[in-house]
C-alpha cells in the first residue's frame, strides 16, 4: 500500500530571469516546471537546515573551546556564518 502525500496548490511569481531558468532546467531534465521547482525548493530547504545545524555546532564548539587561537578561529567562522563575509 502506498501512502498517499498531500499537496498544496500555491501560486508564486517570479522573476522573468529565473522562471526562464528553471524552464531551461525543466527542458534539459524532461520533467515539468513544477517538479523542477519542487526539487528547487526542497534543496534550499535542506540547506537552510544544515546551515542552521552547522551553526549550533560551532556554537557548541565555540562554548567549550578554551581561551586561544582555536577559539579566535571559531569565533571568526560564526560571524561570518551570522553577518556574511
Amino acid at each position: 500500500m502506498s501512502v498517499e502525500k498531500k499537496q498544496n496548490r500555491q501560486s508564486v511569481t517570479l522573476p522573468a530571469g529565473v522562471a526562464r531558468r528553471v524552464s531551461t532546467l525543466a527542458k534539459t531534465q524532461r520533467t515539468s516546471t513544477s517538479r523542477v521547482l519542487v526539487e528547487l525548493i526542497e534543496t534550499g530547504l535542506e540547506a537552510k537546515e544544515a546551515e542552521k545545524q552547522r551553526f549550533f555546532a560551532l556554537a557548541d564548539c565555540l562554548s567549550n573551546a578554551p581561551e586561544g587561537p582555536e577559539r579566535e578561529r571559531l569565533k571568526q567562522e560564526l560571524a561570518k556564518l551570522t553577518f556574511g563575509e
